[in-house]
């Protein structure tokens, strides 16, 4: 018996999701690129015709017919008898209804009708995608969140005998984790600690997977999702603290300035010149483009006088 470790949430489309948030989903998925099996079919096949051909050639005195259903109830027998398991798999083996071994990498036997191989465990690391739909925060927000599950089997015996199906065990456990720890946290607070979470997440999962022979690795939060109607809410509330803030900076900076010019203002109070000066730099500055006319009272243009303002 053999398990599709491959989640199917992270095949299909969300129901919810715009046809844009889609096909981005599309983009990100990672063609497949698993390490085939063939040589190990190639291998039974062989076994079957090399026993095939022999029995043929020692019962064909026997009788046509004969001889064909015995070379391939003999075929059979070794082909199921003799197997090979590649490299990152470990066989289970059960004989007469009792664990027996842990066979392979390489070629194993079997007693044909006395053993049999319960599971086959892949013992690489394997990826799971999971999501923990409309899961409430601490300020009872609902929120969708993805995320992926690193894991790996490192005891087939446990996988096999403590719990029936290790796949699908691990996906539910990570699913229910998720949700307590997203519980714990505010919808402010989700986005900062995202890293925590999956700490908190690993140390959840590796508490609870190790009796089952399971390693969990690391688990790492995707993305999260908000409801539509509180997008809007969240934000129209940062553009206004971005406007206030705005605003009190622009405060700040004018009573900075308020306190130039009164600084200035003591300078021009205690001499006259500073303040005749500066009309003339005024002056300069509104005529020196030649693209305008400068209009000033006469008694502007004589305290601008320099033999006046030097003496």
């Amino acid at each position: 018996m053999k398990f599709n470790l491959r989640s199917q949430e992270g095949h299909t489309a969300r129901v919810g999701k715009s046809s844009s948030e889609n096909e981005a989903a599309r983009f990100t998925e990672v063609e497949c690129n698993k390490a085939t099996r063939a040589g190990v079919y190639a291998f039974s096949i062989a076994v079957f015709a090399v026993a095939f051909a022999l029995t043929m050639a020692a019962a064909f005195p026997l009788g046509g017919p004969f001889a064909v259903v015995l070379a391939v109830v003999v075929g059979f027998l070794f082909s199921y008898s003799v197997r090979v398991c590649p490299q990152w798999e470990r066989v289970v083996v059960l004989r007469l209804g009792c664990l027996n071994r842990i066979a392979g990498p390489g070629l194993y036997l079997l007693i044909p009708f006395a053993e049999y191989t319960a599971i086959h465990v892949d013992q690489r690391i394997m990826t799971s995608a999971f999501t923990a739909e409309a899961a409430l925060t601490a300020d009872l927000v609902p929120v969708d969140v993805d995320a992926i599950l690193f894991w790996m089997v490192w005891d087939p015996q446990k996988a096999c005998m403590e719990v029936e199906n290790y796949p699908k065990a691990v996906l539910r456990s990570a699913q229910t984790a998720m949700r307590d720890a997203l519980g714990q946290v505010n919808l402010a607070d989700l986005s900062m600690r995202r890293r925590q979470i999956d700490r908190d997440l690993q140390e959840v999962m590796s508490e609870k997977c190790e009796q089952w022979g399971i390693t969990v690795m690391s688990v790492e939060i995707r993305d999260i999702f908000i409801p539509k109607e509180l997008q809007g809410a969240m934000s129209k509330e940062a553009q206004a603290e971005r406007e206030r803030n705005a605003r009190v900076i622009l405060a700040e900076v004018e009573k900075d300035i308020s306190e130039m010019y009164v600084e200035a203002a003591e300078v021009y109070g205690k001499n006259p010149d500073a303040i005749r000066l500066r009309a003339m730099g005024l002056a300069y500055e509104g005529a020196k483009d030649g693209k305008g006319i400068l209009l000033m009272p006469s008694s502007l243009a004589d305290s601008l006088d320099s033999s006046k303002l030097f003496k």
